[in-house]
Formats: structure tokens, sequence, C-alpha cells
């Protein structure tokens, strides 16, 4: 019961002082706090609540001394209450008197085995400790506890994304996305981590959900841009990233980003302004200078890109792509010397995306004597790249070199019977023991290939005795046979370039010949348009594997292609092939040529600046009229 003091003023019990003061310090006004702890304290000196209180309130002054007295002295005071032994924890972690910190913790978890910020607080120790896992059980033992508990969820992600456990850190930034759906943070990483796998239909998923979170970020409208390009929905990237722009003009990054997506449209000129305004606004922007540089390449003004390729690598010598782009500007140049070297960056490229193979053997570059050693061979690009360079492999044999190849499974047959292959294997079946490896797109460089001297000739491949016989499939014509394919993978980087619409070369089929599909794959329209020509033989079906090709080709007069792996082959075969190149073509087939270094019985037509393929189909239409004439001439 209250008492009159000498002022006639009831006094106050500490328990009330001590409530008082809690409110105070819970909106903030510390001073008036202390004042009530104080009062309580004076009443009550072992009034456990207001000296733990009064400790709070030192913590907050940065005051850790005084505070580590009085929170000491309320767990002195009441050793039941696992708040007190939370708050010393974190004390002395401040301290960094982490062993002593974690001995609070645990004393505090004895007491209330389910206390939540305990075991969030537990985790960060274990992380400051290096104690990774352990720290990550801490925070899922809370969502144990507490399904819905985004901190917990939060901290669990970031620290999987952390130490780069990706998958891992999707899930977890997936939780923490669901648990706290208007956390900008939890739909903008997770769609990071997803583009750094690939996945980029689910990133551009997570950064829209990011953009309603905050349709002011121009950050996440970026990132949806950049999802967008990747998934080749570049009229909706291009608006996208007009978004950005508008949110943040004076940002260089959305520029670069909408610059991507319209060379990827071939709008090349407005794509160069953005790199420009990126560079201006960004003039050290590693990134936009070597983009430059390829959307220079892409326009035809090589030596402009080798300068931008240049600048982006004095600021940021180790950029992966730009070596590549410079690689490949090399090598469409006639540079092989350069070009070869630069292409084994090609490692590096994040656009390339090639997949490392950590083998316990050295690389082979040409450094080490081969005579008497096992080397592996590996294609880790396209099955044209290997027919084009596992030409190399005889070359190899004569240098004294046991070669076991190791090649995609639908080119094992094809390649099995090769000069100078010893054994061969496809990809995923047990390695032999071996001393070095190489990919098979490196092998031009240890031999120094150079215009004047590609091992260049033909036919270096055969039909494999085992392939099944076509000519029963083909059966019997008077007409020259002419086999077509018109376009290719669609996940090629350049295919909305090198691939045709067949209804474009319709005006082929005029010419009185035998034609033959060799499409594998044919896309939905096309295969309409396919289905409507009863004139023609579609070999798609058939297709099951390069050995089988290899006998079609073989029995045909002429094939006419696209840059495709089926090009590669029919020159490896020593047939006579006609490829449709755009106008800037893969470095592979130079520059202004009409012929090929790499495959004597190529022919190549060629887009002019125009860009369009309907000038290439007049010039293809004449030339096939004249191949045919002469096929069937008399001899």
């Amino acid at each position: 019961m209250a008492r009159a003091g000498a002022e006639g003023k009831a006094t106050e019990q500490p328990s009330a002082l001590f409530e008082a003061g809690l409110r105070h310090f819970r909106a903030g006004r510390l001073a008036q706090a202390e004042e009530k702890c104080a009062q309580a304290l004076a009443a009550d000196p072992r009034h456990a609540d207001a000296l733990h209180l009064l400790g709070l309130i030192h913590a907050q002054n940065d005051q850790l001394d005084l505070a580590l007295e009085c929170i000491a002295q309320a767990i002195r005071c009441n050793q039941a209450n696992p708040d007190y032994f939370s708050s010393l924890g974190a004390l002395l972690a401040r301290r960094d008197r982490l062993d002593e910190a974690f001995k609070s913790y645990d004393l505090a978890l004895k007491l209330k085995p389910d206390f939540v910020e305990v075991w969030i607080a537990l985790g960060d120790l274990l992380q400051r400790q290096q104690g990774f896992q352990q720290a990550l059980r801490a925070y899922e033992h809370v969502l144990t506890l507490d399904a819905g508990h985004a901190g917990a969820a939060e901290k669990a992600a970031r620290l999987l994304r952390a130490q780069q456990h990706f998958e891992e850190a999707v899930t977890a930034h997936g939780c923490w996305a669901a648990l706290d759906p208007n956390n900008y943070d939890a739909h903008n990483d997770l769609g990071g981590l997803l583009m750094g796998l690939g996945r980029y239909e689910e990133a551009a998923a997570a950064f829209e959900a990011a953009a309603k979170v905050n349709a002011s970020a121009p950050a996440a409208f970026n990132n949806l841009g950049i999802a967008l390009t990747h998934l080749k929905r570049f009229d909706e990237a291009v608006v996208t990233l007009d978004r950005a722009v508008a949110l943040s003009p004076g940002l260089a990054e959305p520029h670069n980003a909408r610059a991507n997506a319209l060379r990827l449209l071939n709008r090349l000129d407005e794509a160069l302004g953005d790199y420009d305004r990126a560079i201006a606004l960004k003039p050290d922007y590693a990134d936009a200078h070597g983009n430059r540089g390829a959307c220079l390449d892409d326009l035809a003004r090589p030596d402009e890109a080798l300068a931008s390729y240049r600048k982006a690598l004095a600021l940021q010598p180790d950029h992966g792509d730009t070596h590549w782009n410079l690689a490949v500007n090399r090598l469409r140049a006639g540079d092989f010397k350069t070009g070869w070297r630069e292409a084994e960056w090609r490692w590096k490229s994040s656009s390339l995306r090639l997949k490392h193979r950590a083998f316990d053997r050295p690389l082979w570059l040409g450094a080490e004597p081969i005579g008497g050693k096992t080397l592996l061979l590996h294609n880790e690009q396209g099955l044209g790249d290997a027919i084009q360079f596992c030409r190399y492999i005889p070359l190899l044999a004569q240098r004294g070199a046991r070669v076991i190849l190791e090649i995609d499974r639908p080119l094992k047959e094809l390649l099995v019977g090769l000069a100078g292959v010893s054994h061969c294997l496809a990809k995923g079946e047990a390695l032999p023991d071996f001393d070095f490896h190489c990919p098979l797109s490196s092998l031009p460089l240890p031999f120094a290939t150079a215009l004047d001297n590609i091992p260049s000739t033909t036919p270096y491949l055969s039909v494999p005795a085992t392939a099944k016989d076509c000519q029963s499939w083909l059966g019997s014509s008077c007409w020259p046979r002419i086999g077509f394919v018109w376009s290719g993978n669609p996940n090629h980087a350049n295919d909305h370039n090198r691939s045709i619409a067949l209804q474009a070369l319709s005006r082929l089929f005029e010419v009185e010949a035998q034609f033959i599909s060799l499409q594998k794959n044919a896309r939905a329209s096309d295969q309409e348009f396919l289905r409507g020509r009863s004139d023609m033989l579609d070999a798609g079906p058939e297709l099951e594997s390069f050995a089988y090709t290899a006998a079609l080709v073989a029995r045909l007069d002429l094939v006419i292609s696209v840059d495709t792996s089926v090009a590669h082959l029919a020159g490896s075969l020593g047939r006579p092939v006609w490829i449709l190149l755009p106008y800037v073509a893969d470095w592979r087939w130079l520059t202004g040529r009409t012929d090929s270094p790499w495959y004597p019985t190529a022919r190549l037509f060629r887009q002019g600046e125009s860009r369009r393929w309907e000038p290439v189909m007049d010039e293809l239409h004449d030339a096939l009229q004249h191949f045919v004439a002469q096929v069937r001439a008399p001899h």
C-alpha cells in the first residue's frame, strides 16, 4: 500500500516504476527510462527486471561495461529468466567474447528450448566463427519452431548464397519470398540466383514479383529486361528496359541492358547509341565497352570493334566475354595467331556458359612432348565444332600420341573409325587412364594453325560400315539429288540470323531436281510447309545418328545448308556443299570469301549489306540451275 511522503505524494512501487521505464524504453526515451530504473532500484536494489532494463539502456548508449555489470547483477538476483542470459550473450558477442557468449546462449536455451531469438543469435554467432553448417542448422531449427519466421528464412537464404550453395539457396530464397511476399530483396535476390543458374523463366517471374513490390525500383525492371533478353523475348525486354531507363536515366546499367536487347533485334544503330550513353555515364564500364565492340562487329566495323575490346580489357583484363569476342573478331579477320590464344578465355565467358571439366590430369596445349602419351580429347562446344576439329586427330597420332576421344553420343558411330583414334567413347561413359587432356576446339592452338597450313585434305571422315543403308529409303531417281537444311539449333546465340524459314527457299524448288530434307526437328511452321510438298523426301524422321546422315549425304549430289553441323559433315566427307551465311557470319567462314580453307568442296553464299535472304536466293537459284544442268549433261 502506498504511503504519504514528506511532500504529500504517493511513493510508487518498484514494479510500477519498472513498467513506466519499460514504456519509455520502447518509445526510445532512454533518459526517462534510465531515471525510472534508478528510482525502482533505489526502492529495491535487487529488482532484477529493473537491473536488466538498465543494462539494455546502457547497451543502447554503447556503455557496454555498465551494461554487462547490470545484467550480471540481474542474473545474480534471478537465474531463472532466459531473457537475461540472452541479453548477456548479445553483449558478450559485441565484446567479441564469443566463447562466453555461447555459454550464455546455452543457458538461455536450457531455460527455454524454443527461444527463437536465441537460436537466431546463436546462428549469427556461429557464422562469425565460420561454423556455417551449424549456423544454417540453427536457422532451420527456428523454422521448425516457427514455420512463418521470415527472418530465419532470410538468414538461411543469404548464408547459402554466400557459401555458393546456389541450388539450395534458390529453395531458401523461395521460402523467404513466400513468407515475406512484400519484401523486394527476397524476390530480386531470388531472381539473381535463378539467372546465375540459367533458369531464366523462373528468374523473370521473380523479377516481376520484385517490380510489383516496388514499381519505382529501376533494378527490378533492369533485371527483368535482362531475363527476358535471355528468353529471346526481345521486344518485351526493350519495353521493360525503357521503364528502367525512365526511372533512372542517369544509371548506365539499364542503357547497356537495353542495348543488348536492341542488338539482338538487329536494331544495331539504336543499340550502339545506348552503349555510347552507358559509357558516357560510366566511362570505366568494361561491360559496355565490350558489348559495344560486339555491336560494331555486328555492324561489320571490325577495326572499331577491336578498339572497343582493347578499351574494355584495359579496364578489366580478365573479362572473359570480351576476350572471347576479341577471339572471334581476330579469327574472322584471319588473325589466327591472336585468335586461338584469345579463344582459350572461352571458359570464363558467361555468355557461352561452357561446363569446365575438372580433370586430375594436365591440359595439353602443345608445350609437352606427346609421343608415347595418352591424350584425352573431349568436345565442349557444338557438334559442328567437333566435326571440324577432329581433323587434327590423325596428326596427333603421327606425333606418337595414343588418342582417346570422348564425344557426344550422336557422333560416336561416325567418329569411332576415324584414323588415329585408339578408343572412342560417348560422354558419360567411364574414362580410361590418360596423361593429358585437350578440348577439340583447342587443337588449332598447339598446331599453330594459320590460313596457309589448315589441314584441309578431305574427306577425313567416311561413312561407317555399321551405318544403316539408306538406298532403299531413297529409291531410284533420274534427277540430281539435293539435300537441304534451313535452320539450326534455336538455342544457338546467333540462330535468329543464321536460320531461314523453309518457305523462303521456295524458289529453289522450281529447279528440276529431287530435294531431300535433311532437317532434324523442323519447326512447326516448317513442318506444315514440308507436308504440303509431295515432291520432296523428308529424311528428318530417319536421322537417328550422324552415321546415317553421313550415309545419306554420301549419296547426294549436293547439300545446301545454313551454318549447321550438316554443313560440316558434308564438307568433312568431301561432298559438294553450299553454305548460306548471314551478313556477319561465324568466324570460321572468314569475311568476303566464297570458298572455305577448311572445306575445299564448300561454296559460300553470303547476305549483302541489306541483310536480306531474297538476293541470296536469287543467286542460289541461278547457281543451282547451272549445277543441275552440269550434273545431267552427258559425260
